[in-house]
């Protein structure tokens, strides 16, 4: 099956142990093969992702640098979708403002949401275990990750589907002073 959408993720694999198994059951995203992640710009361009496409969003992330943040909150999105809240919040929110400025035909979301919280989902379709989650894991946080590099993934809404098209990596940190 060919890949119907894309999308800019920042992915943390090493979030996966602590969220991976509420990601399983809550998230149809996990199912599909996507990764623990804060999304950036999606839905982002119809597949397939070009060379030229993969050089623009490179150079709108040129001014990013790569940073540490920190998951140490569970939040919630009205009853529907909980979440774990990074923080620095605002380079998340520079990346996917460069995005969208290069590509201002897909805005983050297909501009359903007025503001792009960024967040890492938990889970948002079992009601109960999504309270569960909530419990559970404040005990385990904070948890520190790098964030360091983009990647842009294809799929559809099957099972598994979901592939890295590109990685692409941030700049290194800029020297304090």
């Amino acid at each position: 099956m060919q890949p119907t959408e894309s999308a800019v993720i920042v992915p943390f694999p090493s979030l996966d142990p602590l969220v991976g198994e509420y990601r399983q059951r809550m998230d149809r995203a996990a199912a599909w093969g996507v990764p623990a992640h804060v999304t950036v710009v999606y839905p982002f361009v119809p597949p397939p992702v070009g060379a030229d496409t993969l050089e623009l969003l490179a150079a709108a992330l040129t001014d990013v640098s790569a940073f540490e943040c920190e998951f140490a909150r569970v939040e919630w999105f009205g009853d529907d979708v909980v979440w774990l809240a990074p923080e620095p919040d605002r380079p998340f929110r520079d990346m996917t403002a460069a995005v969208w400025r290069a590509f201002p035909d897909h805005p983050p979301y297909g501009g359903q949401w007025g503001d792009s919280i960024p967040h890492l989902t938990v889970g948002h379709t079992d009601p109960a275990g999504m309270r569960a989650a909530a419990d559970e894991l404040p005990p385990h946080l904070p948890v520190h990750a790098p964030v360091d590099r983009v990647w842009v993934l294809e799929g559809t809404d099957a099972p598994g589907s979901w592939g890295m098209v590109a990685e692409l990596s941030l700049a290194a940190p800029r020297p304090a002073g």
